[in-house]
């Protein structure tokens, strides 16, 4: 049933649920992860941002904090930049497939692959590169905006104010919101090299976005530099009482 099944289908089975698998584990783990209320790496990060704006607004030369936004800018820009290389890359693999695929048959335990599924897998590479491409850009412009923030911060005299208590929390959220876009697309670069897995085989993929998961997992709930940087809610250094929680993920 399972042969007549494929050949129907023209495409094998594990190669029908590969990519439904990579899907739901990206999705649902997105979902899970940027939650309100999780206890994650980005929340507590949220926390220092707060901080930041705080002492920010305690200086009257503000052209360190300009400075930092800077060097954000241009890591951002640099993934961006290689996420058009890699999306021109994956188009020219499309124009070369049956070069593509005899270099895939020398691979040892490498499944053979019809030419249509071929260009599946290419093309959900493509879809992931493009997300990743807009996410960063996005995390841009979003930290131009935290650098425009930062120039029209309220002077250090009224840094006690309620006005400027709001203004913290509207710069801290604006620069965590930056953040949040960034490690979604880091996360797609992530599930990006999952989807490489399948080019050798189908259950191969499945492993790796398995893999996936736990990794990154383990890296916004469990990671040396969570712990480093203390739980979340935790006051920070100098006695100050923990800033308000991560703002909702969009």
């Amino acid at each position: 049933m399972l042969a007549e099944l494929e050949s129907r289908l023209a495409v094998p089975l594990l190669d029908a649920a590969a990519p439904l698998v990579f899907l739901l584990a990206w999705v649902g783990y997105a979902r899970w992860a940027d939650g309100p209320g999780r206890p994650s790496l980005m929340a507590r990060m949220h926390e220092y941002r707060v901080a930041w704006m705080r002492q920010m607004l305690a200086r009257d030369n503000r052209i360190t904090d300009l400075q930092v936004v800077q060097v954000l800018v241009q890591n951002i820009a640099f993934f961006a930049s290689s996420s058009i290389i890699l999306i021109g890359g994956l188009a020219a693999v499309l124009g070369a497939r049956d070069q593509a695929l005899a270099i895939l048959s020398d691979l040892p335990l490498a499944a053979p692959s019809a030419p249509r599924v071929f260009d599946a897998k290419v093309l959900l590479l493509v879809l992931v590169f493009v997300y990743a491409f807009f996410k960063f850009t996005w995390t841009l412009r979003q930290f131009n905006y935290v650098a425009i923030l930062i120039g029209a911060a309220p002077p250090p005299a009224e840094a006690a104010t309620p006005a400027a208590a709001r203004f913290v929390e509207r710069a801290a959220r604006m620069a965590t919101r930056a953040a949040d876009h960034f490690n979604k697309a880091m996360r797609a670069y992530y599930f990006g090299l999952a989807g490489l897995a399948w080019f050798v085989h189908p259950l191969l993929f499945m492993i790796a976005t398995v893999w996936v998961v736990l990794v990154s997992w383990r890296r916004e709930f469990r990671s040396t530099s969570l712990a480093v940087l203390g739980p979340v809610g935790e006051p920070l250094d100098g006695g100050a009482p923990a800033p308000a929680s991560l703002p909702p993920s969009r």
